[in-house]
Protein backbone atom coordinates (compact mmCIF):
# COMPACT_ATOMS: atom_id res chain seq x y z
CA UNK A 1 0.00 0.00 0.00
CA UNK A 2 1.41 3.33 -1.22
CA UNK A 3 1.29 6.56 0.89
CA UNK A 4 2.71 9.37 -0.39
CA UNK A 5 4.94 9.63 -3.65
CA UNK A 6 7.75 6.99 -3.53
CA UNK A 7 7.00 5.72 0.33
CA UNK A 8 5.49 2.42 1.16
CA UNK A 9 3.46 1.33 3.93
CA UNK A 10 6.69 -0.65 4.87
CA UNK A 11 9.82 1.60 5.70
CA UNK A 12 13.27 0.10 6.56
CA UNK A 13 15.26 0.50 9.31
CA UNK A 14 18.86 0.54 8.71
CA UNK A 15 19.30 -2.97 9.88
CA UNK A 16 17.08 -4.65 7.37
CA UNK A 17 18.90 -3.25 4.07
CA UNK A 18 22.56 -5.19 2.91
CA UNK A 19 25.70 -2.65 3.54
CA UNK A 20 27.03 -0.88 0.56
CA UNK A 21 29.36 -3.44 0.08
CA UNK A 22 26.76 -6.03 -0.32
CA UNK A 23 24.62 -3.62 -2.85
CA UNK A 24 28.05 -3.06 -4.62
CA UNK A 25 28.57 -6.85 -5.12
CA UNK A 26 24.88 -7.02 -6.43
CA UNK A 27 25.13 -4.47 -8.57
CA UNK A 28 28.71 -4.73 -10.02
CA UNK A 29 27.62 -8.63 -10.57
CA UNK A 30 24.09 -7.37 -12.64
CA UNK A 31 26.27 -4.70 -14.86
CA UNK A 32 29.22 -7.59 -15.45
CA UNK A 33 26.56 -10.51 -16.38
CA UNK A 34 24.30 -8.17 -19.20
CA UNK A 35 27.96 -7.15 -20.14
CA UNK A 36 29.29 -10.86 -20.83
CA UNK A 37 25.69 -12.27 -22.13
CA UNK A 38 25.47 -9.64 -24.54
CA UNK A 39 29.08 -10.31 -25.61
CA UNK A 40 28.23 -14.36 -25.54
CA UNK A 41 25.02 -13.86 -27.45
CA UNK A 42 26.91 -11.81 -30.02
CA UNK A 43 29.77 -14.37 -30.63
CA UNK A 44 27.96 -15.21 -34.30
CA UNK A 45 27.52 -12.07 -34.99
CA UNK A 46 31.14 -10.75 -35.55
CA UNK A 47 33.13 -10.34 -38.06
CA UNK A 48 36.49 -13.35 -38.48
CA UNK A 49 38.51 -9.87 -38.22
CA UNK A 50 37.34 -9.26 -34.39
CA UNK A 51 36.09 -12.48 -33.39
CA UNK A 52 39.55 -13.18 -31.38
CA UNK A 53 39.69 -9.72 -29.92
CA UNK A 54 35.72 -10.32 -28.69
CA UNK A 55 35.92 -13.32 -27.44
CA UNK A 56 38.76 -12.26 -24.94
CA UNK A 57 36.86 -9.98 -24.41
CA UNK A 58 34.23 -11.84 -23.13
CA UNK A 59 36.26 -14.45 -21.62
CA UNK A 60 37.97 -11.81 -19.69
CA UNK A 61 34.77 -9.98 -18.56
CA UNK A 62 33.40 -13.91 -17.69
CA UNK A 63 37.01 -14.22 -15.62
CA UNK A 64 36.30 -11.24 -13.68
CA UNK A 65 32.06 -12.35 -12.79
CA UNK A 66 34.04 -15.52 -11.47
CA UNK A 67 36.68 -13.37 -8.99
CA UNK A 68 33.99 -11.41 -7.80
CA UNK A 69 31.84 -14.40 -6.96
CA UNK A 70 34.47 -15.59 -5.28
CA UNK A 71 34.85 -12.66 -3.18
CA UNK A 72 31.36 -12.08 -2.67
CA UNK A 73 31.38 -15.63 -1.11
CA UNK A 74 34.29 -14.98 0.93
CA UNK A 75 32.44 -11.93 2.22
CA UNK A 76 29.25 -13.61 2.50
CA UNK A 77 31.24 -16.24 5.14
CA UNK A 78 31.63 -12.95 7.34
CA UNK A 79 28.63 -10.93 7.26
CA UNK A 80 24.87 -12.45 7.49
CA UNK A 81 22.44 -10.44 5.25
CA UNK A 82 19.90 -8.58 7.18
CA UNK A 83 17.12 -10.62 7.96
CA UNK A 84 13.86 -10.55 5.87
CA UNK A 85 10.63 -8.97 7.35
CA UNK A 86 8.40 -11.26 9.14
CA UNK A 87 5.71 -10.54 6.58
CA UNK A 88 7.87 -12.36 3.98
CA UNK A 89 5.82 -15.29 3.29
CA UNK A 90 7.57 -19.01 3.96
CA UNK A 91 7.18 -19.32 0.16
CA UNK A 92 8.66 -16.37 -0.71
CA UNK A 93 11.40 -17.18 1.61
CA UNK A 94 12.32 -20.98 -0.09
CA UNK A 95 11.73 -19.74 -3.46
CA UNK A 96 14.17 -16.93 -2.87
CA UNK A 97 16.26 -19.32 -1.27
CA UNK A 98 16.32 -21.58 -4.09
CA UNK A 99 16.66 -18.88 -6.89
CA UNK A 100 19.76 -17.30 -5.07
CA UNK A 101 21.25 -20.56 -4.46
CA UNK A 102 20.89 -21.49 -8.57
CA UNK A 103 22.28 -17.89 -9.42
CA UNK A 104 25.31 -18.53 -7.31
CA UNK A 105 26.02 -22.01 -8.38
CA UNK A 106 25.74 -21.07 -12.59
CA UNK A 107 27.47 -17.46 -12.05
CA UNK A 108 30.63 -20.10 -10.17
CA UNK A 109 29.82 -22.97 -12.85
CA UNK A 110 29.36 -21.03 -16.45
CA UNK A 111 32.59 -19.47 -16.30
CA UNK A 112 34.63 -22.28 -15.39
CA UNK A 113 33.26 -24.07 -18.34
CA UNK A 114 33.42 -21.17 -20.55
CA UNK A 115 37.55 -21.55 -19.48
CA UNK A 116 37.40 -24.79 -20.53
CA UNK A 117 36.07 -24.54 -23.97
CA UNK A 118 38.39 -21.15 -23.96
CA UNK A 119 41.54 -23.45 -23.53
CA UNK A 120 40.89 -26.16 -25.32
CA UNK A 121 39.78 -23.94 -28.23
CA UNK A 122 43.60 -23.37 -28.49
CA UNK A 123 42.63 -19.77 -27.27
CA UNK A 124 45.30 -17.15 -25.57
CA UNK A 125 44.15 -14.68 -22.77
CA UNK A 126 45.18 -11.57 -23.88
CA UNK A 127 45.30 -9.25 -20.52
CA UNK A 128 46.61 -6.53 -22.50
CA UNK A 129 49.95 -6.03 -20.61
CA UNK A 130 50.87 -9.62 -20.59
CA UNK A 131 49.52 -12.97 -22.27
CA UNK A 132 48.46 -16.43 -20.64
CA UNK A 133 49.06 -19.09 -23.33
CA UNK A 134 48.97 -22.45 -21.88
CA UNK A 135 50.40 -24.08 -24.93
CA UNK A 136 47.08 -25.88 -25.36
CA UNK A 137 46.03 -26.86 -28.76
CA UNK A 138 42.56 -26.81 -29.82
CA UNK A 139 40.65 -30.04 -29.44
CA UNK A 140 37.30 -30.24 -30.80
CA UNK A 141 36.34 -33.16 -28.74
CA UNK A 142 36.88 -30.93 -25.50
CA UNK A 143 35.96 -27.72 -26.68
CA UNK A 144 32.80 -28.73 -28.30
CA UNK A 145 30.62 -30.18 -25.80
CA UNK A 146 31.54 -27.73 -23.20
CA UNK A 147 30.94 -25.03 -25.47
CA UNK A 148 27.32 -26.54 -25.76
CA UNK A 149 27.38 -26.87 -22.32
CA UNK A 150 28.44 -23.07 -21.57
CA UNK A 151 25.88 -21.98 -23.84
CA UNK A 152 22.73 -24.19 -21.80
CA UNK A 153 24.49 -22.96 -18.37
CA UNK A 154 24.28 -19.02 -19.85
CA UNK A 155 20.42 -19.52 -20.95
CA UNK A 156 19.78 -21.30 -17.52
CA UNK A 157 21.32 -17.72 -15.86
CA UNK A 158 19.66 -15.74 -17.81
CA UNK A 159 16.25 -17.29 -17.03
CA UNK A 160 17.00 -16.88 -13.08
CA UNK A 161 17.98 -13.96 -13.93
CA UNK A 162 14.51 -12.78 -15.22
CA UNK A 163 12.99 -14.78 -12.68
CA UNK A 164 14.96 -13.27 -9.94
CA UNK A 165 13.75 -9.21 -11.57
CA UNK A 166 10.46 -10.46 -12.35
CA UNK A 167 10.62 -11.09 -8.14
CA UNK A 168 11.97 -7.84 -7.12
CA UNK A 169 9.33 -6.01 -9.60
CA UNK A 170 6.62 -7.96 -8.15
CA UNK A 171 7.77 -6.87 -4.62
CA UNK A 172 8.01 -3.52 -5.00
CA UNK A 173 4.66 -2.70 -7.40
CA UNK A 174 2.50 -5.45 -6.39
CA UNK A 175 3.54 -6.08 -2.48
CA UNK A 176 4.92 -3.02 -2.12
CA UNK A 177 6.85 -4.63 0.94
CA UNK A 178 10.35 -3.18 0.27
CA UNK A 179 12.60 -5.63 -0.28
CA UNK A 180 14.53 -4.57 -3.60
CA UNK A 181 15.06 -1.43 -1.41
CA UNK A 182 17.09 -3.61 1.02
CA UNK A 183 19.58 -3.91 -2.16
CA UNK A 184 19.18 -0.16 -2.99
CA UNK A 185 21.20 2.65 -1.37
CA UNK A 186 19.56 4.68 1.21
CA UNK A 187 20.92 8.08 2.03
CA UNK A 188 18.38 8.15 5.43
CA UNK A 189 20.45 5.03 6.33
Amino acid sequence: MITNAGQTAYPLAATERYGTPAIAFHWISVVLVVAVGVLGLLHDSWSKQTQAFWINIHALIGLLVWVLVMVRFGWRRRHAPPPLRADIGNFSRRLSGLVHGSLYALLFITPIIGIVTFIWHGRVFDFGLFRLNFGVRSNRAIFHPTEDIHGYLAYGLFALVGIHVLAALWHQFIRHDGVLRRMWHSRSS
